[in-house]
């Protein structure tokens, strides 16, 4: 079974998620960590946790997402793996920081690329690689089946959509993918988007404005 740890991070209040299986097993989706209290949050739970298998995946790598890329990889000895049309994204993130007064530490090369139709396995759990390109060019989201738990990144909010006005971004792109990919999903199928609180397709279906 998986369980889900969310932290709220930096000054764009981006959700950070520690998946675990209770085995041992964990898997850390963009860390925003900024702030020395927000690494240290981060480290003692996974610490305290006592994991002693450690990945780290971005689902997209705008500078909100990615800004503890390198303190999760360097404390732990890990590497990272992100969509691979992300690698410009994560490469121009340090000047794209600095047009919001953001500056983070460049994040380490990835040692691995996310594609979609693989899994992401968690000790004995494995969750669906799905691209849903649009809020950035090649963003991915994480699907657990069995449990019905869907970790979204900037795709889909309760009651909103990820924004397509950043370099990479397509509003068409991102509707249809929602559309043809999300919608198919279960509609209890949870949410777990990379800003704000927890949501449902069914409810995004009936009442997101953007996608009546």
């Amino acid at each position: 079974m998986i369980q889900i740890q969310r932290f709220t991070f930096n000054p764009f209040q981006e959700n950070t998620y520690v998946l675990y299986d209770g085995q041992g097993n964990c898997i850390v989706v963009d860390p925003g960590c900024y702030e020395v209290h927000e690494k240290e949050s981060l480290k003692s739970f996974i610490d305290q946790e006592g994991y002693t298998s450690i990945q780290l995946v971005n689902t997209h790598c705008h500078i909100d997402h990615i800004a503890g890329n390198s303190f999760v990889m360097g404390t732990y000895n890990i590497g990272l793996s992100i969509p691979k049309g992300e690698l410009i994204v994560l490469n121009q993130a340090p000047n794209h920081g600095l047009m919001y007064g953001f500056v983070i530490e460049p994040s380490p090369a990835p040692t691995d690329f996310l594609i979609e139709g693989q899994y992401l396995k968690l000790g004995q759990e494995q969750l669906e690689i799905i691209s849903c390109p649009g809020h950035s060019p090649d963003h991915m989201v994480f699907y657990h089946r069995q449990q019905q738990q869907l970790i979204g990144g900037d795709v889909l909010f309760q009651g909103s959509i990820g924004r397509t006005d950043l370099p990479g971004g397509d509003h068409q792109t991102l509707i249809n993918n929602i559309k043809q990919k999300l919608w198919l999903l279960p509609d209890e199928v949870t949410v777990h988007p990379g800003h704000g609180p927890t949501t449902n397709i069914g409810f995004e279906k009936t009442n997101n404005p953007f996608l009546q």
